[in-house]
C-alpha cells in the first residue's frame, strides 16, 4: 500500500513538472521576435472611447511606448513606418460589457508625437492614415453610444509587423491581466521582457 502511494505521488509530481515545462515552452517567443528592431504601439482598433475614462487607451499606449523606450531593446516608431512588430493595447475596466462611444478616432492617427521620457524626448511624425489601424464604428454615423463587449483585464498583444493589417494574423504573444498596463511601471512590458530574455537565453544555449 505504501509503495502504491509513493508511486502515485511520484507520478503526480512528474505530471506537474511536465505540465509546467510544456507551459513554459509554449509561452516562449518565435525566433522572429528576437531579430526585431522596431515596434509600433497601437490602440486596439475595435476599442471605443470609454465614457468614464476617455483617455485611458491613449494613456496606456503612451506608457507602453515609454516603457519600451526605457528598456532599450526596441525602437518605437509610428504606424505606417513598416515596423518589425506591432503591439496592440487595450485598457480593461473590470467589466466584460461596458458603454463606450463609437464612430470617433481612437487615437491611432497621430500626425506628430512629442513624448518626454526619463532622459530624452521622443519626436515623430506620421503622414496619412495607418493602413492597419482601422477605427472602430462607422465613420458615416459619427459619434454614437454603443455597448462594447471585451476583456475585463488590460490587454497587451504582440503581432508580426511588415504585413497588411497585422491584427488579422495570429498573435505572437498575448498578455491579459488586471492592471497589466498600469502606469508608470507597465507590468505587461516587464512580462514581455522576461519572456524575451528567457527565449534569447534558450536560443543561445542551443548547440
Amino acid at each position: 500500500m505504501l509503495l502504491r502511494i509513493r508511486f502515485l505521488l511520484t507520478l503526480v509530481l512528474f505530471l506537474i513538472a511536465v505540465s509546467a515545462l510544456a507551459d513554459k515552452k509554449k509561452n516562449l517567443l518565435p525566433a522572429y521576435v528576437l531579430k526585431a528592431r522596431t515596434v509600433s504601439v497601437l490602440i486596439d482598433p475595435e476599442a471605443g472611447i470609454s465614457m468614464s475614462d476617455p483617455a485611458a487607451n491613449q494613456t496606456a499606449r503612451d506608457d507602453v511606448e515609454k516603457a519600451i523606450t526605457k528598456w532599450g531593446r526596441f525602437l518605437p516608431v509610428l504606424d505606417g513606418m513598416n515596423p518589425d512588430l506591432v503591439i496592440v493595447v487595450r485598457k480593461g475596466h473590470g467589466k466584460f460589457v461596458q458603454p463606450t462611444i463609437g464612430g470617433v478616432p481612437n487615437g491611432n492617427d497621430r500626425p506628430v508625437v512629442l513624448q518626454p521620457t526619463d532622459n530624452s524626448i521622443r519626436i515623430g511624425g506620421q503622414k496619412g492614415r495607418p493602413p492597419d489601424s482601422t477605427q472602430s464604428g462607422s465613420p458615416d454615423r459619427g459619434p454614437h453610444p454603443r455597448v462594447e463587449v471585451g476583456p475585463s483585464e488590460d490587454m497587451f498583444v504582440v503581432y508580426k509587423g511588415g504585413v497588411d493589417d497585422p491584427v488579422s494574423y495570429p498573435p505572437l504573444w498575448r498578455y491579459l491581466a488586471k492592471d497589466a498596463l498600469r502606469s508608470p511601471d507597465v507590468p505587461a512590458v516587464s512580462e514581455f521582457r522576461k519572456v524575451f530574455e528567457e527565449t534569447e537565453k534558450r536560443q543561445k544555449g542551443k548547440p
